[in-house]
């Protein structure tokens, strides 16, 4: 699976420019995914490539970001290592086949759009850029996708989104208030969203240093398939 270009599709900037091959994504700042260039091509410039890169974001105020994997343009992370690009953020992507159904042990909410007690979740978890949710939720949203909640007396202790993208379905936004973890509830969310899904196989991403994340995942049916990071300067 090419897991960049599915990332790219399920957490959409709603700014993008093509150049030379490359796709440079903007989105209020929120999230390195959507505020990170693309590198599906070689360019037929590369110095050209980056410096319009560099331009870009910097006409944002923003400062330049790579998303480089496995399937990154070769030689590209050297060459912007040797710029003076840091490596940050180090991710991997899990994936899973047709999960086995699992009886559900909670009742988990699952609309089509994200609803307040959803947002302030999520965002309380995940919020780490400030006031930058209306942003976010317009990324959110930019796609078609299942918001899933596991709620008691109203409030959302879990969440998660799942988005559609043919015969696999995306894991995004899992998040769980701190008071309401090690009760199953991110689990409860996950399954209900990828029997929501009803798809051959589904994926997720979670950074590398969250070992706690990827167990879990791992105990859903989810194994390693792929690794990214960052390039900022």
């Amino acid at each position: 699976m090419r897991f960049d270009l599915l990332v790219h599709e399920a957490w959409p900037a709603y700014e993008q420019r093509r150049h030379d091959g490359w796709v440079l994504r903007y989105a209020g700042g929120v999230t390195k995914r959507a505020n990170s260039v693309l590198a599906l091509e070689r360019p037929a410039d590369l110095n050209g490539a980056i410096e319009a890169a560099e331009a870009f974001y910097r006409e944002r105020g923003q400062r330049c970001v790579f998303s480089v994997g496995t399937q990154a343009l070769p030689g590209l992370d050297e060459e912007l290592e040797a710029r003076g690009y840091e490596l940050v953020d180090p991710t991997v992507v899990m994936a899973a086949g047709a999960l086995a159904p699992v009886p559900g042990l909670h009742e988990v909410r699952i609309e089509d759009r994200p609803w307040p007690g959803w947002l302030r979740t999520w965002w309380a978890v995940d919020g780490r850029y400030g006031s930058g949710l209306e942003a976010a939720e317009r990324i959110c949203t930019g796609v078609p996708a299942w918001y899933g909640a596991y709620e008691e007396d109203g409030v959302a202790l879990a969440v998660g989104r799942a988005v559609p993208q043919g015969d696999t379905a995306g894991i995004y936004c899992m998040a769980t208030l701190p008071e309401a973890r090690r009760r199953g509830l991110a689990r409860a969310v996950l399954q209900a969203l990828v029997r929501h899904a009803d798809a051959g196989s589904a994926y997720l991403v979670t950074t590398a240093p969250n070992l706690a994340a990827q167990a879990l995942y791992r105990g859903a049916g989810f194994e390693v398939a792929g690794r990214y990071h960052y390039r900022v300067r």
